[in-house]
């Protein structure tokens, strides 16, 4: 599970401006990201709000993925299978 489904459309919700970070609008993709950080995102008609818990030590599968963040949206199904 991860946030976007590719770095390529990550960078395009940054670029537009449409992703927060701790209330903050990004305009980068490659915006500092620490521990403890709240990433609020759209997708589809849901915002998800996105606690980091840790991170990664390297790009790797989506199962490592999930064990850095936890999700906050209330009800939500999970980001990306």
């Amino acid at each position: 599970m991860r946030l976007s489904p590719s770095r390529s459309s990550a960078q395009i919700l940054a670029e537009r401006g449409i992703v927060r970070l701790n209330g903050r609008r990004i305009d980068r993709a490659h915006a500092p990201v620490r521990i403890g950080d709240l990433i609020t995102l759209p997708q589809g008609n849901i915002i998800r709000v996105i606690r980091v818990e840790r991170l990664p030590d390297r790009r790797g599968p989506a199962v490592e993925a999930q064990l850095c963040y936890s999700a906050i949206t209330p009800g939500a199904d999970p980001i990306w299978p």
